[in-house]
């Protein structure tokens, strides 16, 4: 559970960091399942529903940037997805009856690692109510060097920016358009086996891994159950399935705020990488290749 003074810099800045809420034997048990995927990964040449590659990704050299839906493919990310301390904190968040909306493991590997261009996650999966963030499960040590994220505090409690351009979600904010100053934003550091939790509007990015030491990042996000999907329900008995603590519910709330269109489409979703690859101008340097 949180202090009164954590959910107080949450609620005030729109992200945190927990130290130590994951023993190092469970983290050394992802990091190998990582690898092996990895490993795994020589035999792929192009994006699959479980890897994002790395430009520059060969069978002599193999790049991943992603795994998408890792809770779905290894039981480990399951476990850590649904372990009671990590509920606990996100429950003093956004409530008891939690929902998975998805997961994700991005990875920025030594010296090179795509970096990530400013966004607020809400764009990409608007909901009736803003009752959602995403935590992010440290598998390395991340520090400012190997590409960590970046959060702007109190953005937040700002409108969903424009992510589109041309017409077209390119899933990135042109930061210099809306005139933010991103020199305000605050590094999230965090040891192997802690976490942090930022708001689903918040804005943030990161830069590329220009270090010798590997970013590893297992995210979760999180939604209060009475959140719905804009986009709509099409099975709700799998929707429901996807409640990791709580009940499900048959009523949900609704928020006034504004959704800008189009919404992103469904099947580029898998990747924030190829959305982005539209957008101009980058402000984040781009990983070698």
């Amino acid at each position: 559970m949180l202090s009164q003074a954590q959910i107080n810099f949450y609620n005030e800045n729109g992200f945190l960091v927990v130290e130590d809420v994951f023993p190092m034997d469970v983290v050394e048990e992802a990091r190998a399942v990582v690898e092996d995927f990895v490993e795994k990964s020589r035999t792929v040449t192009e994006h699959t529903d479980v890897y994002d590659l790395e430009p520059g990704h060969s069978p002599q050299a193999p790049r991943v940037r992603r795994l998408k839906n890792p809770v779905a493919i290894h039981p480990i990310f399951d476990r850590m997805a649904r372990s009671d301390k990590l509920l606990d904190i996100v429950a003093d968040l956004i409530g008891p009856d939690i929902r998975l909306h998805g997961s994700k493991l991005n990875m920025k590997a030594a010296a090179y690692g795509s970096p990530v261009e400013w966004h607020q996650d809400f764009a990409f999966y608007p909901h009736t109510n803003d009752d959602l963030l995403a935590v992010g499960i440290y598998l390395d040590d991340c520090t400012t060097e190997n590409g960590c994220m970046l959060m702007i505090p109190g953005s937040h409690r700002w409108e969903i920016l424009d992510h589109h351009q041309d017409g077209v979600f390119v899933g990135a904010v042109d930061v210099k358009r809306w005139g933010i100053d991103t020199s305000s934003a605050v590094p999230i550091v965090a040891r192997a086996g802690g976490i942090s939790l930022h708001h689903c509007r918040t804005l943030h990015g990161s830069a590329t891994n220009t270090s010798p030491k590997p970013r590893r990042l297992f995210l979760l996000e999180l939604a209060a159950a009475d959140a719905c999907p804009v986009s709509g329900v099409t099975d709700l008995a799998q929707f429901n399935a996807k409640i990791l603590r709580g009940n499900p519910v048959s009523r949900y709330r609704v928020k006034d705020m504004d959704i800008r269109l189009p919404l992103p489409k469904p099947e580029r979703q898998g990747s924030i990488y190829e959305i982005q690859t539209a957008f101009r101008p980058k402000v984040f340097a781009t990983a070698q290749t």
